[in-house]
């Protein structure tokens, strides 16, 4: 389960970002995500408050290996099966009645909010989604919530934690996309070097009868025999005798680039 820490938290619904088809938008929710202490069973727990001001609550069990296993005491869906992507990306897929009733992706974002979006199957066949997304709880009730509860008191250690490991994440997920990037462009810069490699090597393999000056236009042609020659004369001045390769151009490190 130690893939999961990311997940581990109460979460707090932003209603104004997310995106609903199912229901009406709600007023506020928690989302909370723990696994028991022997990391045998991964704990969901939902609350809403919808816009009548009724509240919803649903809380399950997910056993975290993979396989499809029954879900005990819901009245909505009966199954239930989980799919680890990688740190910032699991899956929980729910059944009723032996059919796929919804799909609950959890993605954590750039910004360290979670981005929860709800695929439901419907009898038709059509998908309806819902987007949620919500904020870590970075901050606990101050007083008990009952009155044999224990007092709880928030740490400043542990604020300073949670602080520090949501920049943390911020800041390499910053760098590691810049370098994603570099790695592109470097991708894109050595394809281009190739492409012109390879035109220029066919170029000077080619029949070529005077000297080519650097930012003229060139055609190459190719004969019947299979064999190239490069030539000042356009294509269309030579009446469809030779295929057109390219039209090219010579550029100041000797090597050929194709222009439209």
């Amino acid at each position: 389960m130690h893939e999961l820490y990311n997940f581990l938290f109460s979460w707090q619904l932003f209603p104004e970002m997310g995106t609903y088809h199912t229901a009406d938008r709600p007023k506020s929710g928690t989302y909370k995500i723990n696994y028991l202490q022997d990391h045998s069973s991964l704990q969901i727990e939902l609350n809403w408050v919808g816009i009548d001001n009724h509240a919803y609550n649903t809380s399950y069990l997910i056993t975290p290996n993979g396989e499809k296993h029954a879900i005990e005491n819901n009245l909505i869906f009966d199954e239930a099966a989980y799919r680890f992507q990688d740190h910032k990306y699991f899956t929980i897929h729910l059944f009723s009645n032996g059919k796929a009733f919804v799909d609950i992706a959890h993605e954590i974002l750039h910004n360290g909010y979670l981005k929860v979006t709800e695929t439901k199957f419907e009898d038709d066949g059509t998908q309806t989604i819902d987007i949620s997304i919500y904020h870590k709880q970075l901050s606990v009730l101050p007083y008990a919530a009952s009155v044999a509860g224990a007092v709880i008191k928030p740490t400043e250690v542990g604020m300073i934690k949670h602080k520090a490991l949501a920049a943390m994440e911020e800041q390499t997920d910053l760098q590691l996309n810049q370098i994603r990037q570099q790695i592109e462009l470097l991708a894109s810069q050595a394809q281009e070097i190739n492409r012109r490699k390879e035109l220029s090597m066919m170029i000077y393999n080619a029949q070529l009868s005077f000297t080519p000056v650097m930012g003229n236009t060139y055609h190459l042609y190719e004969k019947k025999d299979g064999s190239y020659f490069l030539s000042m004369i356009a294509p269309k001045e030579w009446n469809n005798q030779f295929v057109t390769i390219a039209s090219v151009k010579m550029l100041a490190d000797h090597t050929w680039i194709e222009v439209k």
